[in-house]
């Protein structure tokens, strides 16, 4: 017994504490899609190819009841989007060929095969759905340019609108084309300068196009223009496969998406911002297929609801959304309370919607993360415990990895607020240790207790912090909507109040603290370091937004910026010195601490502009920083490569200060 204690301990001494370079070994899991009989489940795997700088993607076929795994696609660039025919017998997915995303399905019946394509599209396809029969594809693609001949081919110009700053073509329509699966040619079925959405990462995806199951009509939702700045005017419309004639579903002008017809034919639901005002939490209203506003179901669960998923019977849904430091997902009635699952400490992955299919008995298959393991793929009943059916990760369980808990404190002007607290391994109370403070963005997110980059940063011996911070849509409507127009000092006065609940704790070497995120993430750092600049010793600001103006005008969303202020700062002189008093680089002058600044050369989402005032905003005042650009297209590095060169960079940044370096020595704390 003694020797077995012994043992154990050594082994625990000796144990692997988690690295970039382990980090290269996550196996990520995406889209699982059930099939009808619920015995498959089908999920893109994808494992970081560092030589060629690319994820390679499998297509897997699990078995849900022995768990035993068979790879039905390889070799194949851009695999997405695998969907069962509605009587299982075939599973379609997206991928390349020559060069352009296609619809390719293989024969599951006879074990899958040989992948075959069901469209040869001239651009391509964005997403697809089977018809009820399972005779025909509806799929989405851009409309190509006109062809222009002669010297006018040489003209390049277009008109700009409400379009980010690194457009550099016309923006062209999406329209939905339909096409019978034993013929290999495409239909048109819409068009005009209006669009579909197009999904513009990070976010959700395109809102699905759905078949009513009589396969007579087909549900969409139209955008007034390809100009993403327009993106919100949209709404749901129906249209007759047959002839082509379209109806608006609700009457309403705009922002309505993600609708869903109901098994029997007889519901819609759709995403509705809670009455119709942008800044509130979004929620899933129903209305008959025949048409009408109708009413909101998820009202009473208080929370920015972002999937809905009928049930086979039609009288419930699935349904999502970030709740505290975890994700909630409930039996959504259509009349009557939700019923929440019993996932325990099993986060599931919700990056915008939940990733997840529901088959026709009610098993859910999604994937989800633990605070010690990241991704696996899980199936569920309301009334059941999750399973777990794959171990693609389970290596990194045998890691030495920091304790994860949850925290909650009443925080500014009030607010009931809560974040997640990741330890350094070997973590003893009565040591002093760094505190970094890694800021999720959105700011409509929220930091849960999943595996992530926090349990990277303790491995280094630090405490991890990340606040949910008013904004955050894990909460409620009153916590989310108090960031309209209070982008910085509110959140700002949030995250401070969590930090001082820590240092009460005894643990934080307040001489060794440090603001860091992405996105909002980087707003709020520089927003911190601007507003609290004798607090922090270093700071990582990744794709910052500094400056509410350079969003407004160069930005993805652009116009719809000026929701967040009461509209635009060029109508109203107090508006535009509102805007610029919640821009952080309007006290990039207070700004001591020595700042890392990451960007995508390419980034739509948050122009590298602003990084640039940033850095010169440090750099002539002498203040210690350093300025890395990727030169990838947008929001964040997807490639694994420069993901890897972002994580270490952020590390060796922290670490140099935290360490003393750069003539900044370290005075009380050292462990």
């Amino acid at each position: 017994m003694r020797f077995l204690l012994l043992l154990t301990l050594s082994s625990l001494a000796f144990a692997e504490r988690l690295s970039l370079e382990k980090m290269g070994d996550l196996v990520r899991l995406a889209d699982p899609q059930i099939s009808p009989d619920s015995k498959y489940i089908a999920a893109v795997v994808s494992r970081a190819n560092f030589e060629e700088n690319r994820y390679d993607a499998q297509l897997v076929l699990v078995d849900t009841a022995t768990k035993a795994q068979r790879v039905l696609v390889r070799d194949r660039r851009g695999l997405s989007s695998p969907r069962w025919s509605p009587d299982g017998k075939r599973l379609a997915f997206l991928a390349q060929i020559d060069g352009k995303s296609q619809v390719l399905a293989l024969t599951m019946e006879f074990g899958g095969g040989e992948a075959f394509p069901l469209t040869n599209a001239p651009k391509p396809v964005q997403q697809f759905a089977w018809s009820p029969d399972g005779a025909r594809i509806a799929y989405v693609i851009e409309d190509e340019a006109a062809k222009v001949t002669g010297p006018e081919r040489h003209n390049k110009s277009f008109e700009i609108g409400d379009n980010d700053f690194l457009v550099t073509t016309q923006p062209m329509p999406s329209h939905l084309w339909i096409t019978e699966t034993t013929v290999f040619k495409g239909k048109r079925l819409t068009s005009g300068s209006w669009t579909l959405p197009k999904s513009m990462p990070p976010s959700s995806p395109s809102s699905p196009v759905n078949w009513s199951p009589d396969g007579k009509s087909i549900i969409f939702v139209k955008v007034a223009t390809p100009y993403t700045g327009d993106a919100d005017q949209s709404t749901i419309q129906v249209i007759d496969v047959a002839t082509g004639t379209m109806r608006a579903l609700t009457g309403r002008p705009k922002g309505e998406s993600q609708p869903v017809i109901s098994p029997d034919g007889r519901w819609v639901s759709y995403w509705y911002p809670r009455d119709g005002n942008s800044k509130n939490v979004n929620e899933i209203n129903v209305t008959p297929f025949t048409g009408g506003e109708g009413r909101t179901v998820t009202g009473p669960l208080d929370r920015n609801v972002m999937r809905a998923i009928w049930t086979s019977d039609s009288k419930a849904m699935i349904v999502s959304s970030n709740d505290g430091t975890g994700v909630g997902v409930w039996l959504q009635p259509v009349d009557g309370p939700a019923r929440r699952f019993d996932l325990g400490r099993v986060v599931p992955s919700a990056p915008f919607w939940l990733d997840a299919s529901l088959a026709p008995d009610g098993t859910l298959a999604f994937t989800a993360a633990t605070p010690t393991r990241p991704a696996e793929l899980y199936t569920a009943k309301v009334t059941g415990k999750p399973e777990r059916l794959t171990d693609f990760n389970g290596s990194f369980e045998a890691l030495e990895l920091g304790k994860t808990e949850s925290i909650q404190w009443i925080g500014a002007d009030g607010f009931k607020q809560d974040g997640v607290i990741t330890y350094p391994p070997g973590f003893e109370a009565s040591k002093k240790y760094p505190l970094v403070l890694y800021i999720h963005g959105g700011p409509r997110s929220a930091s849960k207790e999943a595996f992530g980059r926090a349990q990277l940063f303790a491995s280094r011996g630090w405490v991890v912090f990340e606040p949910n911070y008013r904004g955050s849509d894990n909460l409620g409507n009153a916590f989310q909507a108090a960031i309209w127009n209070d982008a910085g000092a509110g959140p700002g006065r949030d995250v401070m109040s969590g930090v001082e609940v820590l240092k009460k704790r005894g643990w934080v070497d307040e001489t060794r603290m440090a603001p860091t995120g992405w996105s909002y993430g980087g707003y709020m750092t520089t927003w911190l370091l601007g507003n609290y600049p004798n607090v922090w010793r270093a700071a990582v600001a990744g794709a910052a937004v500094t400056s509410w103006m350079d969003q407004y005008n160069l930005g993805d969303a652009n116009v719809r910026r000026g929701a967040s202020i009461g509209g635009s700062p060029y109508t109203d002189a107090k508006r535009m010195q509102s805007a610029a008093e919640q821009s952080p680089i309007y006290y990039a002058t207070q700004i001591k601490a020595p700042t890392l600044i990451l960007s995508d050369t390419g980034d739509y989402r948050v122009p590298i502009t602003q990084s640039y005032e940033l850095y010169h905003a440090l750099r002539d005042r002498g203040i210690a920083t350093q300025f890395i650009g990727y030169p990838v297209y947008g929001h964040s590095p997807t490639d694994p490569v420069h993901s890897r060169d972002v994580d270490r960079r952020w590390i060796a940044w922290l670490e140099k200060y935290f360490s003393g370096e750069a003539g900044q020595p370290v005075t009380s704390g050292s462990n």
